[in-house]
């Protein structure tokens, strides 16, 4: 708020929506500033939740005491087996978290990072990149489809309201200021669009 990041009403309105268990997903372009924001909301978790973090590599920095942080491991040239985001997310469930933290959306993971949104793991906070909104839920969807969630576009569009509450975007200005953008609650679905409800 200090440095013009977000107004003071945008930050009581995202602490809110944390505190309330809501799921968001922060989008933006590169270098906007999603993984500082998803930093700074986190704070606003509960002491006693259990948190798992899966990240490629650990930029968040959570300061409860139940934190699990998990990190991706690319394939090595001796053999070592791949460790991919889809593979950490099954492995989270197991861990039976309050919520889940996902570094960023970009592969396989998104089915179940919306699955694990969407049955129980309310308040779970992830980042995609994208250059608005709409932009953000069309590559849920894509993701979606290129990974084998094979379904009918409505019916895509429901898992996505299921499991997304709100998507904050966030942009980088020329002479490099981050800033968040625009926050908008998914409300529901009317004649097959997303219902979003600018805050």
């Amino acid at each position: 708020v200090e440095n013009g990041t977000m107004s003071a009403s945008a930050l009581r309105y995202l602490s809110d929506a944390v505190r309330a268990r809501r799921n968001i997903l922060i989008s933006g372009g590169t270098g906007s500033g999603k993984t500082t924001l998803l930093n700074a909301l986190s704070s606003y978790v509960g002491e006693k939740e259990r948190i798992v973090t899966i990240e490629d590599a650990a930029e968040l920095q959570l300061q409860m005491r139940h934190v699990v942080r998990l990190e991706t491991r690319p394939a090595s040239i001796d053999g070592a087996r791949e460790v991919t985001a889809r593979d950490l997310l099954r492995n989270a469930l197991r861990m039976r978290p309050d919520r889940i933290i996902l570094g960023e959306v970009r592969s396989h993971e998104a089915i179940e990072v919306l699955q694990a949104m969407g049955t129980g793991h309310d308040g779970s906070m992830a980042t995609i990149h994208a250059n608005g909104t709409s932009d953000a839920l069309e590559r849920l969807e894509m993701l979606m489809g290129l990974y084998g969630f094979s379904s009918d576009l409505n019916s895509v569009r429901r898992f996505v309201v299921s499991a997304v509450d709100i998507v904050v975007q966030t942009m980088r200005a020329a002479d490099g200021r981050r800033s968040v953008a625009g926050i908008v609650e998914i409300a529901g679905i009317e004649g097959g669009h997303y219902m979003q409800r600018e805050v």
